[in-house]
Order: C-alpha cells, then sequence, then structure tokens
C-alpha cells in the first residue's frame, strides 16, 4: 500500500469517525450562540429602516407616486419612521447582546474556568 493510499484511507476515516468536540469549540460555540439572536434582529431591523428611509425619499421626491401633495407628506412621514428605525437599532441590539450575555454567562465562565484549569 502506497503512502498516498494510507493518507486517503485515514481522511475517510477521520469523515466517518465520531466528531469529539474539544472545551474551545465548545466555548465558541457558546459564544456565538448568546451573539446570534442580536446580530440577526440588527440586520433585519436595520435593513428594514434603511428600506423604510429610501422609499420614503422616494415619495417624496415623486421618483415614486402620482407627485400629490399626499404622497409627499406620505413620503416624509415614512421616511422619518426610517430614521428612527435605523436610529434606535444600536441601541436595542446592544440591550439584546447584554441579555443573551447574561443567559450564557454561568456556562461561559465555567467552561473557560476548566480550560485555564487545564
Amino acid at each position: 500500500m502506497t503512502d498516498y493510499e494510507k493518507m486517503y484511507a485515514d481522511s475517510i476515516v477521520s469523515k466517518y469517525s465520531p466528531k469529539t468536540t474539544s472545551k474551545a469549540e465548545a466555548l465558541k460555540k457558546l459564544d456565538r450562540k448568546a451573539k446570534l439572536p442580536a446580530t440577526v434582529f440588527a440586520y433585519i431591523f436595520g435593513v428594514i429602516g434603511a428600506l423604510l428611509l429610501g422609499v420614503g425619499m422616494c415619495l417624496s421626491m415623486n421618483i415614486i407616486g402620482s407627485g400629490t401633495t399626499l404622497f409627499f407628506v406620505l413620503g416624509i412621514i415614512t421616511g422619518i419612521l426610517g430614521i428612527g428605525i435605523v436610529s434606535i437599532n444600536y441601541m436595542i441590539y446592544k440591550r439584546l447582546l447584554n441579555n443573551g450575555k447574561q443567559k450564557y454567562a454561568a456556562d461561559i465562565l465555567r467552561l473557560a474556568q476548566e480550560i485555564k484549569a487545564g
């Protein structure tokens, strides 16, 4: 059997053998799990706010709509709503992030202490 065949066999065996996760990998997973809901919310909420701001600008500049006063006022209101959403997005993100960190803090700290201890 050649060296290539041995390496190939080893790579196949490693694909099918049960995976053991290390404590460092578990710590990374917990960290991601704590941060993911806040990040997903911030992206979705930010995109919605930016789209509302853009639609409001288009309505108020007569790019879409019939160009009447009603569409102009509707565009201003929509744009202000979009600005408000974009403005509060970071504050909501920080609150959700802190909640996620508090939720998993005990597990993360315990696992980090285990890793440090050896």
